[in-house]
């Protein structure tokens, strides 16, 4: 129970802090939306965004190769209640931040300069001034590279001395950098001030990060000390086949950037604005959980306690499930009426709402298959294995491709994001397979309680369809929408709770046994 305790209260620090920062994302990309809509400015920005974005989100952001192979090594170097680190554990600290600025700052020069061939290669259109203009953001927020490496460097130290605050709370910096900058120019024709705002946003996600790493004890000695240096050779194993995960992530990205651009203006941003969607609840529930449970298995694999690895994994893959599952089958019911409530104002018509709301639904298949790959991934990376996850992805490139070609003609816009539900299946699946053969997680309980969590949430979702479609209110009247909204997604969650006690869910039994603790601690001693 203590350990329950433990995990859950760092998981609900994170989830808290998690729902600020994802909330301010959001309030950014419903101004965004409302200067730009989904047209070429907007599609231009997007494009040219997938580079700084791999830099310092799928790279260097929680979660990403630097933060991972950070928390992997340093959590069986360091003991997160010493006041200093040892003159040793600094020293690989700033060897490897050496090598990653040296490596970044190459990589962000190349981009400067071949931004145009680069944007040519990747949008497949015509269009010459949506090449054009997307290349001239991406000039703009080339400073973004530079910073991603170094910020999960310092993410990942933080977090193995069981900071959480800062590294899930700093990209509100970003996303108020945005909204302020854009709000203040009132927009702009060709959206520069959207990609200066980004890099200035970037810029102080890394002023942040910086005083609270000090903090630590940790000093800035730039060195290369990286010779006969075991530890940094354990860094870059993990980080360079890591790296080229994400990179292949972002190949991804690229081939249905080549597809979206055969559609009609503005389907390469409402994927964008569709992810954004899936991400918000999504995102705060994988990084609430698998951000404490990292650090915990890689310091159990160090100490080869297996069944340890076995219980956290079910606790905390179980309860991502529990939750969302319902969340999954509260999208693809209330899709179109979260999309016109959140973005449908100012440039944002109902067409956008429209392209948005389809892809976010095929999109939402992907939440299951999505918790089990990165909870999977974390075990890997705690075995020092960022190999396996990498061969996994790079061999489903072609699957991606041919998934989009498949979809495109008959789906549209909603064959992008259904192709990636089917490659997040298809690695996970993959991934779980290839595990079996490290550590026996005993599967048979995961799917177990899946398919009753799956059961309780389709009777749910078939009781509150019903509801759904018999309660007509007019298209314009934004306040009953709200309300039908809230009361829809709030029914959906009592009756999925009401058959998950009837199904005898574990995870169930055991809220309702902390909640009745709380209030007899609270209010009945």
């Amino acid at each position: 129970m203590s350990k329950d305790s433990s995990l859950l209260k760092a998981a609900w620090l994170i989830a808290f802090v998690t729902i600020i920062s994802k909330f301010v994302g959001f309030l950014r990309d419903v101004c965004i939306a409302n200067y730009y809509g989904a047209g070429l400015v907007s599609d231009a920005y997007f494009y040219a965004y997938q580079i700084p974005s791999l830099a310092i989100i799928l790279m260097g952001g929680v979660g990403g190769p630097f933060h991972s192979a950070t928390v992997s090594v340093f959590a069986k170097l360091v003991n997160p209640d010493d006041k200093m680190p040892s003159e040793k554990v600094n020293k690989l600290f700033n060897t490897f931040l050496t090598a990653t600025f040296i490596v970044f700052a190459l990589f962000s020069i190349v981009i400067f300069i071949y931004s145009d061939e680069i944007l040519n290669f990747i949008i497949h259109s015509d269009n010459k001034e949506l090449v054009s203009l997307a290349s001239s953001h991406l000039r703009i927020m080339t400073p973004v590279i530079l910073i991603g490496g170094i910020i999960g460097i310092y993410y990942g130290l933080l977090i193995t001395y069981r900071c959480f605050l800062l590294p899930n709370l700093s990209p509100v910096l970003m996303s108020l950098s945005i909204i302020f900058i854009i709000a203040f120019s009132k927009g702009d024709k060709y959206g520069t001030c959207l990609a200066i705002a980004t890099s200035i946003g970037a810029l102080l996600q890394f002023l942040a990060q910086f005083p609270a790493v000090k903090k630590l004890g940790f000093k800035i000695k730039p060195n290369l000390a990286i010779k006969n240096n075991l530890e940094f050779k354990n860094l870059v194993e993990l980080v360079f086949p890591a790296a080229l995960s994400s990179t292949i992530g972002q190949i991804y990205v690229y081939v249905d950037m080549f597809f979206a651009s055969q559609l009609r203006e503005g389907a390469w941003t409402a994927v964008g604005y569709a992810n954004r969607v899936f991400q918000f609840p999504v995102g705060i529930l994988v990084t609430a959980f698998l951000v404490p449970l990292f650090p915990i298995f890689s310091k159990l694999v160090g100490e080869k306690k297996y069944d340890d690895i076995k219980y956290y994994f079910h606790k905390g893959v179980g309860l991502l499930n529990f939750v969302a599952i319902p969340i999954m089958f509260g999208i693809i019911l209330l899709a179109s009426d979260m999309v016109q409530l959140v973005f449908q104002r100012g440039e944002f018509d109902s067409h956008a709402t429209y392209m948005v709301s389809q892809a976010l639904i095929f999109l939402s298949f992907a939440i299951i298959p999505y918790v089990f790959r990165d909870s999977i991934t974390r075990i890997f990376y705690s075995f020092n294995d960022s190999k396996t996850p990498f061969l996994v992805a790079f061999s489903s490139i072609v699957l991606k491709y041919i998934l989009n070609a498949l979809f495109i003609e008959k789906l549209g816009i909603a064959a992008i994001t259904l192709s990636t539900s089917l490659v997040t299946l298809f690695n996970a699946t993959l991934l779980g397979c290839i595990l079996l053969k490290r550590i026996n997680l005993d599967y048979k309980i995961y799917f177990v309680n899946l398919a009753k969590m799956v059961s309780a949430a389709f009777l749910s979702f078939s009781i509150n369809f019903v509801i759904y479609r018999n309660w007509v209110i007019a298209p314009d009247n934004w306040f009953l929408l709200f309300i039908k909204t809230i009361v829809i997604f709030a029914l959906c969650m009592i009756v999925y709770t009401v058959f998950a006690v009837l199904f005898k869910i574990e995870y169930v039994g055991e809220l309702i046994e902390r909640i009745r603790n709380y209030i007899r601690q609270k209010f009945i001693h």
